[in-house]
């Protein structure tokens, strides 16, 4: 109801002083909307579920499949049958974008394309809040992270018809090397290095590689790099700075994956001084893994905002609103200093997750490997000898999950391409090692739980193989 229409109620159906309360409740609501609606910015605190209800609503409303008495002569009207798809989406059924161009309006729904437009501005709102300063626009995809990074690639290639090549920082997850795969490329595979910094070992980027690489292919020939930030250590961030300066200095886009990095201000900081210094096209990063929504979006963002709105108009067809839906209810939600709290919070999480492991490490004589990794950690499991994975099977029958086993004897063949040790996102990894992350939104409560049962599974190990070795002595004797 709008203020005309409480006008015309009737004193005798309620008091006028009652209804001047409700409607001033009613008004406060609205002008919240319409500061968002205005400054499309994320609000500083998060909103009430019955607001963000009233507002989503409000658009779903605005949508051709919710008028009243719709007639619709189309193949595709937004009609759900099932009413419980139909209050799963909150009565939206037109998802967004049209036949063609991911943003582009839609007739029969101004209020998903309202939806969409405002979750793009909210989340470029968010990531110059966590540290991208100059990031110029964002766009939610309806693809993980896999499909999103496959799609940018396929509109460099437009750019660049005559290149075939992507140079890739090893990490040894698959989807990143059949996104290249997938786009019709040859990927480039860069082994990582070993670099000491403090006294800890970790894997980085062979940026005199990238150099070679460069020389030996030209430039004209190769499609972009592709760097990583976040990552399963003992990896640690690519040298985007360095990587990005190179790619402007030889006229070659730079991707960078960012799958969960957005969560660390330390990774996003890495991204703005690779774009002040160098030639970064756009990064990558899951909607699941920073804004803790259900599997199934990416945001794609620049500091340029031409190359994001070529691949906008190069997805086929209309898109999903659903993960459009889930990120703005979350980011109302939460609000600016909720999200921002999760961040600090998560941060605190990881540096008490870090000293515990390393009491772990001293008391077993193991090493802990973590290096810049602001979110991951690595425990050496060198006296489990050829028995590591088995560590990783005692944990998942404990109810932890999560937690990465990494033998260093693997290996894996990907579309032709064998990768040595992998896991180790590298081939000369010769020591197991464990791997376990302080992502966004994980408790002090789980990270204890995680704490006693890895101490109890190896200290089981400890007695059992201590019980053994003694049984081997007495029969010796």
């Amino acid at each position: 109801m709008n203020d005309f229409t409480l006008k015309t109620i009737a004193s005798d159906l309620v008091p006028t002083n009652y209804l001047s309360v409700a409607n001033n409740a009613r008004t406060n609501r609205d002008k919240r909307i319409k500061v968002l609606l205005e400054k499309k910015k994320l609000p500083e605190n998060g909103w009430d579920n019955a607001t963000i209800e009233y507002f989503i609503g409000e658009l779903a409303l605005m949508d051709s499949n919710n008028f009243i008495n719709p007639c619709g002569m189309g193949e595709r009207e937004g009609r759900v049958i099932c009413e419980l798809v139909r209050s799963r989406h909150f009565n939206f059924a037109h998802g967004v974008g049209r036949s063609g161009n991911l943003t582009e309006p839609q007739p029969k729904a101004t209020g998903s394309t309202i939806m969409s437009n405002l979750t793009n501005s909210l989340l470029l709102d968010l990531i110059r809040e966590v540290g991208v300063r100059s990031c110029k626009k964002a766009i939610l995809m309806p693809l993980a992270t896999g499909m999103t990074v496959m799609l940018t690639l396929l509109s460099l290639k437009a750019n660049r018809p005559e290149s075939k090549y992507v140079l890739w920082s090893r990490i040894d997850q698959k989807s990143c090397y059949k996104s290249i795969n997938t786009a019709g490329l040859i990927p480039i595979v860069i082994d990582t290095i070993t670099r000491n910094e403090n006294g800890h070992d970790m894997l980085g980027t062979n940026v005199d590689a990238f150099k070679s690489k460069i020389e030996e292919l030209g430039s004209h020939n190769i499609c972009c790099v592709l760097s990583t930030t976040s990552c399963f250590a003992p990896r640690t961030c690519d040298s985007i700075t360095e990587l990005a300066e190179l790619c402007e200095r030889n006229d070659i886009p730079h991707i960078v994956n960012n799958a969960y990095g957005l969560q660390s201000t330390y990774l996003t900081h890495q991204i703005e001084q690779a774009g002040r210094h160098g030639r970064i096209d756009a990064f990558i990063q899951s909607t699941d893994k920073n804004l803790l929504v259900p599997v199934g979006g990416a945001i794609i963002a620049s500091f340029e905002k031409s190359f994001l709105n070529q691949i906008s108009a190069s997805y086929p067809g209309r898109a999903s609103g659903s993960q459009t839906l889930d990120v703005l209810i979350t980011l109302l939600s939460l609000g600016k200093n909720g999200y921002l709290k999760l961040v600090l919070e998560r941060k605190e999480l990881h540096r008490y997750l870090l000293e515990q492991m390393k009491e772990i490490a001293a008391t077993y004589g193991a090493a802990l490997l973590s290096g810049k990794n602001p979110i991951s950690m690595a425990l050496t499991l060198n006296h489990f000898d050829s028995n590591a994975d088995m560590l990783g099977s005692m944990l998942h029958l404990r109810g932890i999950t999560g937690c990465r086993v990494v033998n260093s004897k693997d290996c894996k063949t990907i579309a032709g391409h064998s990768f040595q040790a992998w896991g180790a996102h590298c081939d000369f990894a010769s020591v197991p090692y464990l791997t376990a992350s302080a992502a966004i939104g994980v408790s002090r409560d789980e990270i204890d739980t995680f704490l006693e049962k890895l101490r109890r599974v190896f200290q089981d190990w400890k007695a059992e193989h201590t019980s053994v070795a003694s049984d081997k002595t007495d029969q010796a004797i």
